[in-house]
Parts: structure tokens; sequence; C-alpha cells
């Protein structure tokens, strides 16, 4: 049987005005990720904290500039054909304006209001995982 490859990602959970900023992805080559919602980030490169690893995909793919902070939850997902760690962190955004360059649409929206979005199956683990309120984090 083949190993399914897997892959170290980091999600940015960036909070403005009670708001949290949630991406949708474009066309993927898998069905199950592709135009579903998830927070930013991306991988985890070799030699690189998370830390680093979320502060260089969010200025790469959206030209965000955040303060990485506190750790909130870690996840681990057994997509079809790969396996993720999904670790997400606290972020300040040092400006709410941002460029566009790999997702297809973003919202901002209450806590309350996340799980309405059809998130990828990680990401959705992860709204399901947080158990601080927003006041708390």
């Amino acid at each position: 049987m083949k190993r399914r490859k897997h892959y170290n990602v980091v999600a940015a959970v960036v909070e403005v005005d009670g708001k949290v900023l949630c991406m949708q992805r474009g066309t993927t080559r898998y069905s199950y990720t592709s135009h579903r919602w998830e927070f930013p980030g991306g991988k985890v490169e070799e030699g690189e904290t998370p830390e680093q690893a979320l502060h260089r995909e969010l200025l790469e793919e959206m030209a965000l500039d955040v303060e990485v902070h506190e750790l909130l939850a870690t996840v681990t997902h057994d997509y079809p054909d790969f396996t993720i760690t999904l670790t997400a962190y606290r972020c300040t955004a040092l400006t709410t304006a941002f460029t566009m360059r790999e997702h297809a649409s973003s919202r901002w929206l209450p806590w309350d209001k996340l799980p309405t979005l059809d998130w990828c199956a990680a990401d959705k683990k992860l709204i399901s995982g947080f158990s601080n309120t927003p006041s708390k984090l």
C-alpha cells in the first residue's frame, strides 16, 4: 500500500473587531478542497519555524503582514490523497488590506457564523476544537 504524503501546515486566525478572516480556495486538483474555505496559511518549509512559515505564507499569498501570537490548536486530518497536521495561531494583522493572489474570495465573519461556510475538513476540525471564546483569544 502506497504511503500518503504528510504536510505540516500552519493557519492564521486573524480577528479584527470581532470578525475572523476566512479565505476561499479556488479550484484545486482535489474536489474535496476546491472552493472550500480555510484560514490563511500554508506549508512549513524545511528549516522554518511554524511562526516563520506563517509570516512568509501570508506575505507571499496575500501581501498581508501579521504578528504571530500564541498557538490556538493543532489537528491532524487524513484526506484521501494526503494527510496534514494543521496548527493554528492567533495573529494580529498589521493592516486589514490584502491582495488575493491564491484565493477566490474572502470574508470577515463573527465567530458564531464560522460554521456556516463550507470549510476544508481540517479547518472545520479546528473550528470545532476552539474551546476558547473569542474574548479569550
